[in-house]
Order: structure tokens, then sequence, then C-alpha cells
């Protein structure tokens, strides 16, 4: 199984220990995981899960201002914005069976106890993301279109349209999320990198020749739709796969 796609996929290192958060996050990097966040107390974490929204989670147990289990039940109390069931891995020097039942009780997926080989770290993180995340088809029907992710382009009344870089990493971060808002700065990020920040007029003029694309009529979209002062939603006809 080609296991690429799981490289996209956004992973929260939480961890109070800075050498060890290093180490974790240069092990994943190593292996093609470049959608790192990195947290080193509870207060940071749930900051950043809400702007971030995760799709994996390694959490240490021990934080300076809480507990990896409280902030499990947190992240999970706060997943409106998010996502409601993303795995979740504790990586912790405590190994103990109570603190385990606990942590699994709480929905957690895996448990790695300190110290760890980084080989098993990658191993167990890939098996959980190909066990919750399925490939995602490259062909996406929508109103009165489709999109090919694997010729990167559109086909929309017998034609077959190309999509430019910029119009698939947009096309891209907003199916992942089909059917949920994905804030400018988020899709700005997808498409510019760490520093999105003065890009949202360049986003805007991207929208506007998708959707000169996909839709049938642009000006009335049914696809790509705008939530105003929030960001845009893509309307997938027959769902995800």
């Amino acid at each position: 199984m080609n296991d690429e796609y799981l490289r996209d996929k956004r992973i929260l290192l939480v961890d109070d220990e800075s050498e060890l958060l290093e180490l974790v996050e240069s092990v994943l990097r190593a292996e093609g995981f470049h959608n790192i966040a990195v947290a080193q107390s509870v207060r940071e974490a749930l900051a950043l899960a809400e702007r971030f929204d995760p799709e994996l989670a390694i959490l240490d147990v021990m934080l300076p201002d809480g507990d990896g289990f409280t902030l499990l039940e947190r992240l999970r109390a706060g997943a409106a914005w998010g996502r409601v069931g993303y795995p979740v891995i504790f990586l912790t020097a405590r190994g103990e069976d109570e603190d385990k039942f606990k942590g699994f009780g709480l929905g957690a997926d895996d448990y790695v106890v300190k110290p760890f080989l980084p080989r098993e770290l990658i191993f167990r993180v890939t098996a959980i993301l190909r066990r919750s995340y399925k490939e995602e088809s490259p062909l996406v029907r929508l109103r009165h279109s489709e999109i090919d992710f694997a010729r990167a382009e559109v086909r929309k009344d017998g034609e077959h349209i190309p999509l430019t870089a910029k119009e698939y990493e947009l096309l891209s971060a907003l199916y992942r999320n089909a059917g949920r808002i994905v804030t400018i700065d988020a899709l700005c990020e997808a498409a510019w990198g760490d520093n999105p920040f003065g890009y949202e007029n360049s986003l805007m003029a991207h929208i506007r020749r998708i959707r000169e694309k996909i839709e049938q009529n642009p000006s009335q979209p049914v696809s790509l739709v705008t939530v105003k002062g929030l960001g845009y939603r893509l309307i997938v006809e027959s769902g995800r796969p």
C-alpha cells in the first residue's frame, strides 16, 4: 500500500522536554511528515490545536500546567472547530498499567513508553494513520464538474482543463476538509507556506479562477462557496471515499 498520502497529515506534538520534542519532530520530518506543530504545555496545545486542526496528536502525560489526559479531554470537548475523532498517541515515561488504562479509556489509540526507538514510533504513527485515514480518491465529483487530482485537471462539459500548481494546492486543502469551512489563513498557508500573510488578494484571484473552471456559473458558485468573514467550503456531491 502506498502511504505517501499519509505524509500530508497534520500532527500535533506536545511535550515539555525540549530535547525530546526536537528529536521526535526531526524523526517525523526525516520520514517525510512535514505538517507538524509543537507545543510544550496544555495551554499552548489548546490554542495551537484550534488553528492547526490536527489529524493526529502525540501527547506527553506529564505537562507543566496539567497532564495529557486532561488535555485529551479538552481537545475532544473543543472538537467543534476541528476533528472529533482524530487519533491520539500518548508518549510518556510513565508506563504503569493504570495510566495506560486511563489513556485508552479516554480514547487514545496507542501508548509509547520512553525511552523508545525512533523506528518504533514511526511504525506506530504510520499504522495508526493508515487505519484511521483511507487513501483519498483522486477523482472528486462536484455539481457541474470533476476534479482529477491524479492528472491535476478539471473535467467539465467534455473538456479537460488543467490546474495550476497553486490551484491544485488550494483544491487539495479544500478537499481534505470537504464540507467544512477552511479559513483564509489556512488556505494561504497551504499555498504559500509558513509565512502566508499578505496573500489574501492573491487567494481571492485564485479562487475566482478555480470557480471559472469548476462552476457552471462562477458568479453563483454551488461547489466552492464563500463563508463570509471566515473562508471557503468545498461541496463534494458524491461524498468523500
